[in-house]
């Protein structure tokens, strides 16, 4: 089956569910408990038909990206074709030499090639390849970041100058005299917060020829960092980790306080947009958990139209009020207190990468089962430089 095909039998069971849900609500609007459990199977076949279009979006692009041509045609004299030169860690040499060592495979030669990648802790810097890869596969996994302006810094602190009150113009008499107003500048600050991870190898694995040690690094690594940065960038305190969107200082702006501890209404979703300023509109997005898309897909808005639409063709993508969904599972579910939707123009969330993810061999620490220790770390920060650009909806806190 399709993708189109899919998304067409996906469209059919939200009519018949929407349907579903008009024609058996009771007289106070909502369903016995034998119709909400006949619903809540139609809402997951729907969910699970939307995973299904997920997976088979991303084979495509896989596909696409394995299929684009491994060489280019040659259109200039070869006497003319430019030879760029690969320095320090982006060298073949260095490249081969970080996975010698990684296999244990050391010689003098490697060892010397090793020493232009050493850290301050008695690491080695991965290879420029190698931390690209990373660094893609971390995107893939991490819906904030993918969102968020992301920067390189090769050390120490980043200073981003924030306007925090802007000047005005005013309506002033002939020859009168014009009224001062500046702009007040404030200043963020990002530094580097260390996020590591260890993962132990048998001898047997290393010594193998045929197992990709490369591929495996990459994928766990990207899936470990991945998750620990997901998790920072949405409600981390700024306490030896990045300041997260939700976080209660110097996160989002509050747009909406839910009226219930376990429960969302349309209302309450359509204020938040609106609470949020149009030129920030323009570009946004919502950020929510699984749990909370399912209390929303029962909500109309006054003309009676469902807020949640879902994608219908090529191209398009499930949408509340005509902006784009991304969920992740560490945006907190509806509860009292929690901050379950995020609105807004993520760009103004910013991730300074501090350049190089370092690894380390440990070789004798798990010697007597066999197995060898291999540490990644990595040093990132992250703020949401204006926090009016982003909003959120926040539940009803429970009665003390």
């Amino acid at each position: 089956m399709t993708i189109n095909e899919l998304r067409t039998k996906r469209a059919k069971a939200w009519e018949s569910a929407k349907a579903f849900l008009d024609s058996h609500r009771n007289d106070k609007g909502v369903l016995s408990a034998e119709d909400d459990a006949t619903y809540a199977r139609m809402e997951n076949d729907i969910s699970e038909l939307g995973k299904e279009i997920a997976r088979m979006e991303r084979l495509e692009a896989m596909d696409m990206e394995m299929s684009k041509p491994v060489s280019t045609p040659i259109i200039e004299k070869p006497e003319a074709a430019k030879v760029e030169t690969k320095v320090g860690r982006a060298t073949d040499d260095y490249k081969k030499a970080f996975w010698n060592h990684a296999r244990k495979r050391d010689s003098y030669e490697v060892r010397n090639a090793l020493q232009i990648g050493t850290d301050s802790e008695g690491g080695f810097l991965v290879p420029d390849t190698f931390e690209k890869t990373l660094i893609t596969a971390l995107e893939a996994e991490n819906v904030i970041r993918k969102h968020a302006h992301v920067f390189t810094t090769s050390h120490g602190s980043h200073k981003i100058p924030v306007v925090s009150t802007r000047g005005t113009a005013a309506w002033v008499d002939e020859e009168g005299q014009i009224p001062e107003s500046d702009d007040a500048f404030g200043q963020q600050l990002i530094g580097a917060h260390k996020v590591a991870t260890l993962i132990k190898v048998s001898e047997e694995l290393l010594n193998d020829s045929a197992f990709d040690l490369e591929g495996y690094f990459t994928k766990e690594f990207a899936r470990r960092i991945g998750n620990a940065e997901e998790a920072a960038f949405l409600s981390g305190n700024g306490t030896a980790k990045p300041t997260g969107i939700l976080a209660d200082v110097g996160g989002a702006e509050i747009g909406v306080t839910a009226a219930s501890e376990t429960a969302i209404t349309a209302d309450e979703i359509i204020d938040l947009f609106y609470s949020l300023k149009s030129p920030y509109r323009k570009n946004a997005i919502w950020v929510l958990n699984d749990s909370t898309i399912k209390a929303i897909r029962k909500l109309k808005d006054h003309n009676g139209q469902y807020l949640w639409q879902p994608a219908l063709r090529d191209g398009e993508y499930d949408t509340i009020l005509g902006k784009r969904i991304f969920t992740s599972p560490y945006a907190p579910e509806i509860g009292a207190g929690a901050k379950s939707i995020a609105f807004g123009d993520f760009s103004y969330y910013w991730i300074g990468d501090r350049q190089g993810v370092s690894f380390k061999r440990l070789n004798e620490r798990y010697a007597e089962t066999g197995q060898v220790g291999f540490i990644a770390t990595k040093r990132v920060d992250a703020k949401l430089i204006l926090p009016e650009a982003i909003k959120v909806l926040q539940q009803k806190g429970s009665a003390t």
